[in-house]
């Protein structure tokens, strides 16, 4: 284990043990992969970040990009550390063949990508939302803008983007004003500023392509009326070179708190004849396309969240053990020997929740990867249509608990380092404002707890929110016949029936009442539902470790399970406990926050 990055054994046991990833070389995408060829991937990416961005970690922080008016400047040693990534084959490492990817299952991918996310931050944002565009455009996007855009960003030479918030509208997609106006060519003129597009001007790559979502003259009012576009940063010539500027420009950069070596842009496109865009899929069904990159934002989000959390739970952990400070409280001379802080009850107690959120969030976002691949590659057509039931259920919960809990992991670091935690000399510093972005950015909390709620608890008769209830007693049932663990399986049991009712009177609420009352506390119900998730994954865990320890392993694996399960036990006496206050308050249908007047404060 490297202290600066994560826990290999805990990568393994998620990986290997919790959701044996090594039987999906049994499916015909994988069939060239192993045990092997996995590992071999997460090493050439651990090697990457300790050679390429882990010493220049605290640079890409101290020093932001600028821009001039005319020129956008990154630290250079960004540059060597993207190709590395590049060339490695990394950044396309679950695309097909055809398209220089490895195709890797997507949960090796993103456990290779955990090493590189520690080390360089979110300066591996610019591949991801080039992965991520990518994927857009070969699930919706017709064989010439394949060709044209997607080959490039897959080979390196190309960027990728999406380009949705606007001045005016923010989250309010339905409200943006960005044209698009049909030219004699065929093709799309856009007009219009976005703003805070990550990665939207750069010196990184040849060429930047971004997918705009704009609004066609005599277009629907709102979210139907929006279409997609690709739209480069410099046009491309038939034969592949780069062609003329495409009036995109840069506006200016804004300047954040953390993730500050991804630049973060006002975009103003088409100010002139307006920029050449071209379409994707349908005219005004933009926003069904751009929900594809969305979605796998949202994991990629909350996947940064976790692993945020797990740097942050790694590093204090390491600095615990090797920091001698005081005496315990039993200990009356003065004159013995300090002992190192972790010998103090409240530092393990601050190590142990670190362990429960990180270690949780983890589980669930790896869940969540799985289950994208499973909606594509699993054996029958019922998996992988009860794969995407989950998914698409999941997603709000995948993207916020991470985010939010990742957040308080980082914040007990800081605490378990004391002063020190508080400079940058020591990441965990870094590690918190990097991870505050991740409850704004792709929907903020109280947005998913309305998408949660509003969308998809009902949706389809609540198909989702019904299977992933089942697939939790499927667990409950599993575990109650462990002596050690069955005490465990009565209480998510009772966590379960609690969420059944605040369910029930809060869509009742919804549909009789005030429906702006009724959802006034909707963000509490999200952290409910996340924390009966995170806590069914913990179960799963506890399963996981008892078969490892009935197994007779080494002395090192017994004590890895034996804190498996220590975290378990603290999140089902500490957290687990907490979801009945936030129940009343939301089956009490409280008006605290509703009722308080704008003039008031």
């Amino acid at each position: 284990m490297s202290a600066t990055l994560l826990n290999e054994r805990d990568l393994s046991f998620m990986l290997y043990e919790l959701f044996d990833s090594e039987s999906l070389t049994s499916r015909a995408r994988y069939q060239d992969h192993d045990r092997h060829t996995f590992n071999e991937v997460m090493n050439t990416a651990k090697a990457i970040a300790e050679k390429h961005f882990l010493p220049i970690r605290q640079k890409l922080d101290t020093h932001q990009p600028t821009f001039d008016g005319q020129t956008i400047a990154l630290i250079p040693e960004l540059k060597p550390a993207i190709e590395a990534v590049n060339l490695s084959g990394l950044s396309s490492a679950t695309a097909d063949y055809e398209l220089e990817g490895m195709q890797l299952p997507p949960i090796i991918a993103s456990a290779a990508g955990a090493y590189l996310t520690i080390a360089g931050g979110v300066a591996l944002g610019y591949n991801m939302l080039t992965n991520a565009n990518a994927n857009l455009l070969e699930a919706h996007g017709s064989d010439e803008l394949i060709d044209k855009w997607v080959k490039p960003m897959r080979a390196g030479r190309f960027m990728g983007t999406m380009a949705m918030t606007e001045p005016g509208s923010g989250s309010g997609l339905g409200d943006l004003t960005t044209k698009a106006v049909k030219d004699s060519d065929g093709n799309y003129r856009i007009s219009g500023n976005k703003i805070f597009i990550s990665g939207g001007d750069h010196n990184l790559s040849e060429n930047i392509v971004h997918l705009v979502l704009a609004r066609l003259q005599g277009a629907p009012k709102g979210v139907k009326g929006i279409s997609l576009f690709v739209v480069p940063k410099r046009l491309v010539n038939d034969d592949g070179s780069l062609g003329e500027d495409n009036e995109v420009a840069l506006a200016g950069l804004f300047h954040k708190m953390g993730g500050r070596a991804q630049t973060s842009t006002a975009l103003c496109f088409g100010e002139k004849k307006g920029s050449i865009g071209y379409l994707v899929g349908e005219e005004n069904c933009g926003l069904k396309y751009m929900f594809h990159m969305m979605n796998e934002a949202r994991i990629m989000v909350g996947t940064s969240g976790a692993l945020l959390g797990v740097a942050g739970f790694v590093y204090s952990l390491d600095y615990a053990k090797n920091r001698p400070q005081g005496r315990l409280p039993s200990c009356k001379d003065p004159l013995s020997p300090m002992v190192n802080i972790i010998e103090h009850a409240d530092v393990r107690r601050m190590l142990l929740a670190q362990k429960a959120y990180a270690e949780g969030a983890l589980a669930l976002v790896l869940y969540g990867t799985q289950l994208s691949d499973d909606e594509k590659t699993a054996a029958s057509e019922v998996e992988r249509k009860h794969a995407h039931l989950l998914l698409d259920f999941l997603t709000p919960i995948i993207k916020t608990w991470p985010s939010e809990f990742g957040i308080k992991a980082n914040d007990l670091a800081i605490q378990i380092l004391g002063g020190h935690g508080y400079i940058n000399e020591h990441p965990v510093e870094l590690f918190y404002r990097d991870n505050r972005l991740n409850t704004l950015h792709e929907g903020t909390t109280g947005i998913q707890s309305l998408d949660l709620l509003t969308r998809k608890i009902p949706m389809n008769n609540m198909a989702g929110y019904l299977a992933t209830l089942a697939e939790i007693n499927l667990t409950i049932e599993q575990a109650s016949f462990d002596s050690h663990l069955n005490p465990y399986s009565a209480q998510l049991q009772a966590a379960v029936a609690k969420l059944q009712q605040t369910t029930e009177v809060v869509l009742a609420a919804m549909s009789t009442r005030n429906i702006d009352l009724a959802l006034a506390n909707s963000v509490k119900y999200l952290e409910l539902f996340g924390h009966v998730i995170v806590a069914w994954l913990w179960l799963k865990q506890g399963l996981a470790a008892t078969k490892g320890i009935a197994n007779q392993p080494h002395h090192d694996d017994e004590n890895f399970y034996q804190g498996k399960l220590q975290a378990l036990k603290y999140f089902y006496n500490v957290e687990l406990p907490q979801i009945y206050p936030w129940a009343d308050l939301l089956i009490n249908n409280d008006s605290s926050s509703f009722d308080m007047k704008a003039d008031w404060f």
